[in-house]
């Protein structure tokens, strides 16, 4: 009995878990992983796959999403329980998930092709190339239910399909066509995608997202690889069935996230730079706006607004604004601001913003005090003046306002230009006046005719 102990002691103990052992642990709840992954990013591109329904390339991005989550899905091994049982017949879903796993792959071939040629290129080759991968995999998918139909797979195998039946008439035949329908798409489109990827003036974004799908599609031929070695492995007497239940599942899974990453990425990246844009947008104009609002009202703040519409209100309001300033913009201030901006020397388009700055600045003081031009030097005679050029460039004019020390220099140049010209003008016409006083005064100083 004490011979007996140490072989107990061992038996009992704690055994290292190996990746293999990992993976069968692990494999019923294994598939869940992706699936969830998938079903997030399909949840993300969902409202905008509805907003742009018109956009096929969407679309197709959408359903490929959707058959990647299905494969998912009816792999899981309560899945497949679960459709056997339904249906009475024992392993179906093997040529189910056969078959969505097939049209996956031509859907990504399909999108590549479409992708890089753009939707405007119909030539006869991508015509071409199109009709043959549809036909290739409609007929392949055709083929694995009649090869399933003339197939003996009585007993259900929720894990080893592949390899158990690997000797079995037509369930032979359907699983290596499967596998290599497979396998041919994968090269292809993985020719397609790293050929794209060394294109170039490529976005940056679309290139990322092209290097995820290359990677993602270099695993699922490593996943083809242990599939069909795993499967060669029963022809020859050997026993590889590990690369199937235990190598295949997580390169498959990793793959997908991948792709999944590498379509969703230039969309959303896209997606997320225009929106950025929008709110740089709206942060450009907070100045001016901010000096619109202090003339009463402002755009009234509204819970879970986009920042689109923010912007098309922020920017109508300070156009009204500008709109209401107009009786009191002084022209000639504006001209000498613009002449005192490239003196202190900035370039033209900045003397512009500077001194259509100042003009604003000005013209929300006069009308605080309540003092309208006179419509002098306007131009017209509805006594306000041209307000163009400030309603266009609101943006440049808002990130002006974000320099007070430049639009002070400027407003200060500006002012001492004009106390100079009125000066001048002053002294001009006192001393015209005193020629005319001399010219009309025939008697002299004295007041006696000489």
């Amino acid at each position: 009995m004490n011979d007996l102990a140490p072989v107990a002691a061992r038996l009992t103990e704690p055994q290292a878990l190996t990746p293999a052992g990992f993976v069968n642990d692990f494999y019923p709840s294994f598939w869940w992983i992706p699936a969830g992954i998938l079903a997030a990013a399909l949840a993300i591109k969902l409202p905008s796959i509805i907003r742009l329904w018109t956009d096929p390339l969407l679309r197709a991005v959408g359903g490929l999403l959707v058959l990647a989550l299905s494969v998912f899905v009816f792999v899981a091994p309560s899945t497949i329980r679960w459709v056997n049982q339904v249906t009475g017949v024992p392993n179906i879903s093997g040529p189910w998930v056969y078959s969505l796993l097939t049209a996956f792959c031509g859907s990504c071939l399909l999108l590549i092709i479409t992708w890089r040629d753009g939707l405007s290129d119909r030539s006869p080759r991508t015509r071409a190339a199109m009709r043959w991968v549809l036909g290739t995999y409609a007929a392949v998918i055709a083929a694995l239910w009649i090869m399933f139909a003339l197939a003996e797979m009585p007993e259900e195998r929720l894990r080893d399909l592949d390899t158990h039946y690997a000797n079995t008439p037509y369930a032979r035949e359907m699983i290596v066509l499967y596998l290599l329908a497979h396998t041919v798409a994968t090269l292809i489109t993985n020719a397609l995608i790293w050929n794209w990827v060394r294109t170039d003036g490529l976005d940056s974004l679309l290139r990322w997202g092209l290097k995820f799908l290359g990677v993602g599609y270099a695993l699922q031929l490593a996943f083809d690889a242990a599939k069909l070695s795993a499967v060669g492995g029963r022809w020859a007497g050997r026993d590889l069935d590990w690369l199937s239940t235990a190598v295949a599942p997580p390169l498959a899974c990793l793959s997908a996230i991948l792709i999944a990453v590498g379509f969703i990425l230039p969309h959303t990246g896209q997606y997320l730079h225009d929106r950025r844009q929008v709110r740089d947008a709206v942060r450009e104009l907070r100045p001016l706006y901010r000096l619109m609002k202090a003339g009463g009202g402002g755009v009234p703040r509204v819970l879970r607004t986009p920042p689109e519409l923010r912007l098309i209100r922020r920017e109508t309001f300070i156009r009204d604004g500008l709109l209401a300033l107009s009786r009191f913009v002084d022209a000639d201030l504006r001209a000498r601001s613009y002449e005192a901006a490239l003196a202190l020397g900035h370039p033209p388009d900045r003397a512009k913003a500077l001194a259509a700055a100042v003009t604003v600045l000005d013209a929300a003081d006069a009308r605080s005090q309540g003092r309208e031009r006179d419509g002098a030097g306007s131009g017209s005679g509805s006594g306000e003046a041209d307000t163009t050029d400030l309603l266009r460039d609101i943006g440049a004019v808002s990130r002006a306002l974000r320099c007070p020390d430049e639009v002070r220099a400027v407003r200060e140049r500006a002012a001492a230009a004009g106390a100079a010209t009125a000066a001048a003008v002053a002294t001009a016409a006192a001393a015209a006046s005193a020629d005319g006083e001399r010219a009309g005064d025939p008697v002299g100083h004295g007041g006696t005719e000489r």
